[in-house]
């Protein structure tokens, strides 16, 4: 059977197919960029983190914090009803230690979270930042600066996928559908204006954030990808990515249900806000992954090293994941389509002990 494939010679057919989803993912993936170099002065920086039951990573993220803060920075955790240690690892790592108040009717609790911090904190420049995240050296000197290019704008950063256990390889193809759906990294540059965001990193200053409504905007308060739909209210998001020594995390440790939940709960509404014609790009890229392995041992071979230059900007993917990358994308598919028909069924996930029903508009 492995000679007969090695012997196979693709029809002209497969060869158009299997080159036009290889070069798409190519084009999709053309330039990831890092946060540009931060200048020796910057406005005051207020560090927003919404965390619930994140007593394992909480610690990691305030040390990363805590030497970039300057004079007027301020660090704000707000604890969502924990019920585990985060209120007293984060006060104890240095942060100010805010309690959510009860959930309002209407809202989901990340988006509550980051209102409140945002209300209770001044500086120019509002960092909301996920509880898992190690922010890079530099990174909010960054995130400023690209802030003074783009003042009216939203900056976010899709941080370096840091794995530790073999189920968690099995994100490798969403970490990367999501940075080619973003619409941020391909072939025509800054010439194209993404209207997503990375839910990690976000950061805006906060006049333009107070001007359109912030976390308290009637699309953005019950949304599950809050960062979505913060988004839609901007005239554009200027998207970076994080690098093993720079900005990173560990997304969903706790498990391989964990990893599935956690995808299933945003990717359908990720997927209506896609454009449609990265969505198309991103979608040939997917069946040039999974059908070229089967069809050609020269689309095994260029299959597998494209993914391998791309899992290496995206987070530390072992070789096997790469190597399993065609199987992945069927895994990819399963929780792509459960995801949307959940969203358009009314259907429901749970996540961090709360039932969040996955249909909002993202604006």
């Amino acid at each position: 059977m492995l000679l007969a494939w090695f012997d196979l010679t693709p029809t002209s057919f497969q060869v158009g197919c299997f080159v036009t989803g290889w070069m798409a993912g190519w084009l999709m993936w053309w330039r990831p960029r890092s946060l540009p170099r931060g200048s020796s002065a910057r406005d005051a920086v207020s560090v927003v983190v919404p965390a619930r039951n994140e007593e394992a990573s909480i610690g990691t993220l305030i040390a990363s914090v805590v030497p970039q803060l300057r004079a007027g920075d301020e660090l704000v955790v707000v604890d969502d009803h924990s019920t585990d240690a985060t209120a007293i690892i984060a006060g104890a790592a240095g942060a100010v230690v805010l309690a959510a108040a009860e959930l309002p009717a209407g809202w989901a609790g990340k988006p509550h979270s980051c209102h409140l911090g945002a209300e209770h904190t001044a500086g120019e420049i509002i960092v909301f930042l996920d509880a898992d995240v190690r922010l890079g050296a530099g990174a909010l000197d960054g995130l400023a600066a690209a802030l003074a290019a783009a003042p009216d704008d939203l900056v976010s950063v899709q941080p370096w996928h840091h794995t530790v256990r073999g189920y968690e390889q099995c994100s490798l193809p969403f970490n990367l559908a999501a940075l080619m759906g973003s619409a941020a990294f391909t072939v025509a540059g800054t010439r194209v204006a993404p209207h997503v965001a990375f839910g990690p990193v976000i950061a805006m200053r906060r006049d333009r954030y107070a001007a359109i409504g912030g976390h308290a905007h009637p699309s953005v308060r019950g949304a599950v990808l809050e960062d979505i739909a913060l988004a839609r209210l901007v005239e554009r998001s200027w998207l970076f990515t994080g690098s093993s020594p720079g900005t990173s995390f560990r997304m969903y440790p706790s498990g391989f249900r964990s990893l599935a939940e956690g995808w299933m709960k945003g990717i359908g509404i990720g997927v209506a806000a896609t454009p449609w014609w990265a969505l198309v790009g991103t979608a040939a890229w997917i069946a040039s992954v999974a059908g070229g392995a089967i069809t050609s041992p020269w689309f095994a071979i260029a299959t597998w090293a494209q993914v391998a230059v791309m899992a290496r900007r995206a987070g530390g993917f072992r070789w096997w994941a790469v190597f399993a990358a065609p199987l992945l994308m069927g895994f990819f598919a399963l929780v792509s389509v459960r995801s949307v028909v959940r969203r358009r069924t009314g259907g429901t996930v749970r996540w961090k002990g709360r039932v969040l029903r996955p249909d909002q508009d993202t604006g």
